[in-house]
């Protein structure tokens, strides 16, 4: 499945009711194909990874689970995941402010660190930013897809996967060696540099990619406010990803990963009165490392596959305030499992298809702060065992099972489970699929022992659980030139944890959440492509009040359009962000009062023009209507941007 590119807007009253357009946009995709069915392009049953504990087949997959590849971030001209992921059903995203700010993501109005993020099967949430993953400190160009599955997964990953994961994977170097540069600039005198290189024989594969990229930006407090200082971000990365294939049947595979970012921010001072985001000296330096060694060993002709995994992820960030150093915060997720899949069929009263999966590892967790507030030194492990069941009967019906038990030093121990259905008709193409599960998110470190000038530490917080499932209908309509799919959601959580005051507390009640997600893939003619998606989301608390930051209406639409034998390239896309609550704050932080973030519509246009083999040279319009739009209560983004740049392969 192909993604839909981004684009945003502000409020200057312009309302896009999202329902009647993507109704539109189908008839409109109907009517063209119906006269192309004749050059019909069959749909691709691609290989999913993160759905279960062994990479599957698309169609086999009962979750829902959204792909984006790289080809699709090339063609988009992606630079920031967020614009990607905007566009997937059931996503909200929340940026305190432009490209490099703080960045959260709540897959189906599930809170921000109840998502799990992956990167090469590295859990990369911070124990010490809360147990979540800043989706701003990621650079793309070493990425080779991203998954994103929706629903509770902690039966398959443990603690953060309530509301679902994010897999990111990087490229794999295979054949001739291969090189790639590409450079661009732009508004808000931002620039951005990419490299890499990758190939493989045999015995040996290799991949090697960087990235810098810096702005000036714009400031991170409204502008319409008075504050007219610029907030600038930096950041290079570098992914390393090698392969040895030992033995015939013996693989050893790493990968490494290593950012440094300056972020520069504007405070929220704590006053009397309603506070707002002000111009201030305040920016924030993280350092990122990731790595993992995996040995892999399949027996009885590949029937018995095993992999004995080390994994490593640290994030170390230092604010700042006027060049002083006032809050520093490290966080580090050390990992080993081992992982055994037996696979076989059986033949009797139906043709079948078996895996058996089991796992067994162990987490450490660990968490260093200091300020003039205090200073904490925590740490917790975490053992699990884990076993997952699949089944495919007449290569139509394929269900799973799986059971995750995990025990704690610190969290009262939790048994998870999950179940999968999907169902093929071939003669219509036809697609049902399923899930039911439970989810627990065992409370931060800081949450439990937290630090301030008065803050209480509850030791007594209970792990949030929840219980979910979803159906859904995927079909093919116009000999597989259109691809429609139709998914309900439904989600309960209890033990919500908020911070109260001085402390933290379990929230009485559960809250409830469901919706709907609608999604449209088409080739509406030779060259044509259209992709579309609608999302509502009726997110609310034990007391029926909207949970903050999950806008009820999401929407985006997409055409693509390739000519000049596929040298040349324009896109627009258009992103709707519906009216959201957020928190407004006063009286030194004292008094919390709901507020609507007013919907916005975001707007991207698109080129490329392939000069020679190898050679491309591009360009985009970010924000073409140059909407004002908050994420955030009182932190701005962008208006209209203009970006140049020249792609080389080699």
């Amino acid at each position: 499945m192909t993604f839909n590119s981004h684009i945003t807007g502000r409020s200057r009253n312009i309302r896009l009711s999202p329902l009647p357009l993507s109704v539109a946009l189908t008839a409109v995709m109907a009517s063209t194909m119906a006269q192309a069915a004749d050059d019909k392009v069959p749909v691709q049953d691609e290989i999913v990874v993160s759905a279960s504990r062994i990479p599957l087949p698309a169609r086999e997959v009962g979750s829902a689970v959204t792909v984006i590849t790289a080809e699709d971030l090339e063609e988009k001209q992606t630079r920031d995941i967020t614009d990607a992921i905007r566009e997937v059903p059931g996503i909200a995203v929340s940026r305190s402010g432009p490209t490099g700010a703080l960045t959260q993501v709540r897959i189906r109005g599930t809170e921000a660190n109840q998502v799990l993020v992956l990167i090469d099967g590295v859990e990369v949430n911070d124990p010490s930013g809360g147990s979540e993953f800043d989706l701003s400190n990621l650079s793309l160009a070493a990425v080779e897809r991203i998954e994103i599955l929706r629903g509770p997964q902690s039966a398959l990953y443990g603690s953060d996967a309530i509301g679902g994961v994010i897999s990111i994977v990087t490229k794999r170097g295979q054949g001739k060696p291969q090189a790639n540069l590409s450079i661009e600039g732009g508004s808000f005198t931002t620039g951005q540099l990419n490299a890499g290189v990758r190939g493989g024989t045999n015995k040996v594969d290799y991949a090697f990619a960087a990235s810098i990229f810096s702005t000036e930006g714009i400031s991170v407090a409204p502008e319409a406010n008075g504050n007219t200082e610029e907030d600038g971000s930096r950041k290079g990365s570098f992914d390393a990803r090698l392969g040895f294939q030992l033995a015939d049947n013996l693989k050893l595979d790493l990968t490494g990963r290593l950012l440094a970012s300056n972020v520069e921010t504007d405070p929220q001072p704590a006053v009397a009165g309603v506070i707002t985001t002000v111009d201030g000296d305040t920016e924030t330096n993280t350092f990122q490392r990731t790595g993992s060694a995996r040995l892999s060993y399949s027996m009885l002709d590949g029937a018995w596959d095993h992999a004995l995994t080390a994994s490593y992820n640290s994030d170390d960030a230092d604010s700042l305030t006027n060049g002083n150093v006032t809050f520093t915060a490290n966080g580090a997720k050390t990992k080993f499992d081992y992982q055994s899949t037996y696979r076989f069929g059986t033949s009797v009263g139906a043709p079948a298809r078996h895996s058996l999966t089991v796992l067994a590892e162990r987490e450490n967790e660990e968490q260093v702060t200091k300020s003039a507030f205090g200073n904490s030194d925590l740490e917790v492990t975490n053992y699990s065992v884990a076993a997952e069941y699949r089944v495919s009967l007449w290569d139509a019906l394929h269900l799973s099972g799986g059971v995750r038990h995990d025990i704690t030093d610190i969290f009262k121990n939790s048994t998870t489970y999950r179940t999968t259905a999907a169902y093929v008709v071939d003669a219509t193409g036809t697609r049902l699929h399923g899930s039911f599960g439970t989810g627990v998110k065992n409370p931060t470190l800081s949450e439990l022992f937290g630090f301030g000038p008065n803050f209480v530490p509850n030791p007594n917080l209970k792990a949030e659980s929840s219980i979910g499932w979803d159906f859904g209908v995927e079909q093919p309509l116009f000999d597989d030139r259109l691809v429609m799919d139709v998914t309900y959601f439904n989600n309960r959580i209890t033990n919500l944890i908020q911070g109260a005051g001085n402390t933290a507390v379990n929230l009485a009640g559960t809250a409830q959440i469901h919706g709907v997600e609608v999604s449209a893939d088409a080739e509406v003619m030779e060259g044509l492509n259209v992709t579309a998606q609608y999302t509502y989301t009726l997110a609310e608390d034990a007391n029926g009040i909207q949970l903050i930051r999950r806008p009820k209406h999401t929407a985006s639409l997409n055409t693509s359009y390739r000519f000049l034998d596929n040298k040349a390239r324009i896109g627009l896309g258009i992103d709707y962000h519906g009216d959201q609550q957020d928190i407004q704050f006063s009286n030194f932080f004292a008094t919390r009062t709901a507020i609507t973030l007013q919907h916005y519509v975001l707007v991207n246009i698109t080129g490329s023009y392939q000069v020679s083999d190898g050679i491309e040279v591009f360009g985009r319009v970010e924000n073409a209507l140059d909407q004002e739009y908050e994420d955030v209560f009182s932190f701005s983004n962008p208006g209209i941007g203009a970006f140049v740049g020249l792609r080389a392969k080699l």
